[in-house]
């Protein structure tokens, strides 16, 4: 619930305060918990709401482009998170790949373990990475739609705990 209410926090305050033509926002729908090479079942379930926004490139020749997002899980109990990071646009023609690292903060139970084979299910600490990538169409001069990856984990920096959660779904950008 914090993690809810800061997150309708910072889009608040995000989007009352961009300038126009002054970054893009962006927000989609994700399946939770997608099973990968990447994760172990963390017995979560439910579709994701992200909502994001990305600002203007800091160096302008690099065209890396920080941003921030809030995730909010559908079912009781799931994993929501807040984040920032950065990404990269690499266009190819009308399509084009953006890559992203950042870091997350999360309210996933600090200790859980799967009842049926008695492993840990817990993420392992409340900081997490957040490794990113999305194939994208532009369908309008200010308008994008992107197929995207999300995995936040501890990358077993912070302790061999870390079962990673994936999410894969399509959200769409706007240019402001």
């Amino acid at each position: 619930m914090k993690i809810a209410l800061a997150f309708a926090a910072v889009a608040g305050a995000l989007l009352s305060a961009a300038p126009a033509h002054a970054g893009e926002v962006y927000g989609g729908v994700y399946k939770h918990a997608v099973d990968t090479l990447f994760t172990l079942d963390t017995q979560e379930s439910g579709a994701d709401l992200q909502l994001g926004y990305r600002f203007d490139p800091v160096v302008p020749v690099a065209k890396i482009q920080p941003y921030v997002f809030g995730s909010v899980n559908s079912d009781k109990g799931g994993t929501d998170f807040v984040g920032v990071g950065l990404s990269r646009k690499f266009n190819l023609g009308g399509m084009y790949v953006r890559p992203g690292v950042g870091l997350v903060v999360h309210d996933a139970p600090s200790l859980r373990s799967n009842p049926a084979t008695g492993l840990r299910t817990d993420l392992g600490s409340r900081v997490l990475f957040e490794p990113e990538i999305a194939l994208g169409l532009n369908v309008a001069p200010r308008v994008s739609v992107e197929a995207s990856w999300v995995h936040i984990s501890n990358g077993q920096i912070l302790g061999k705990q870390n079962p990673g959660i994936d999410m894969i779904g399509v959200r769409a950008n706007l240019k402001l």
